[in-house]
């Protein structure tokens, strides 16, 4: 291994290192206490390290946001691939989606919600953004009925999806009857 290679692995290394540690913070004590001064204090190298591979804590954010876009895009095609037929695949992925949120809401709101996050549906959308939406329209196309575009309803449903979980960790919802909502949902939306 050339010298060149040693210093390109330790960089992507000490990269995967402060993302994974700032995503660790966010998930604990929330994105505001994510610092550049905590993270350096946390991963043991200087600030200057960090911002020699990051800009700033937003592009930090947005490293976690695109990581954690490709894990949803995962967590949707293993469970829609588990299920049998159209309307289970629906219902899956719903509870993917949902499951996915729950179990990481910082990693949802870098995705999602932060101030001056990542381009959506644009052409500079970044890869794993357009593919974690593929992810969702692999499943949802073939049930967005006559008439009813293929991406325009997944869309609609994602739109839905992403309510139920912003209102339901906002304390809206109750989320005892999450279970309900998407089979509401899917007996609404999803034309079989």
């Amino acid at each position: 291994m050339s010298v060149q290679e040693r210093k390109q692995r330790e960089r992507a290394e000490r990269e995967r290192l402060i993302v994974a540690t700032a995503r660790e913070i966010a998930e604990q004590d929330g994105w505001d206490a994510v610092t550049t001064r905590r993270l350096a204090d946390r991963i043991e190298y200087s600030q200057p390290v960090l911002y020699g591979h990051f800009r700033g804590k937003r592009e930090i954010i947005g490293a976690v946001a695109l990581q954690g876009a490709t894990e949803m895009a995962a967590a949707v095609r293993a469970a829609t691939a588990a299920a049998d037929g159209p309307r289970a695949r629906v219902h899956a992925l719903a509870r993917a989606y949902l499951d996915f949120a729950d179990r990481n809401p910082a990693v949802y709101d870098a995705i999602f919600q932060l101030e001056g996050g990542l381009a959506y549906a644009r052409e500079d959308t970044p890869e794993p953004l357009k593919d974690a939406f593929a992810a969702l329209l692999e499943s949802l196309g073939e049930v967005a009925g006559d008439g009813v575009g293929a991406g325009l309803f997944t869309e609609v449903f994602w739109a839905s999806l992403h309510g139920l979980v912003t209102l339901t960790r906002a304390g809206r919802l109750p989320p005892e009857h999450t279970g309900a909502r998407v089979e509401l949902l899917v007996d609404r939306l999803a034309v079989l």
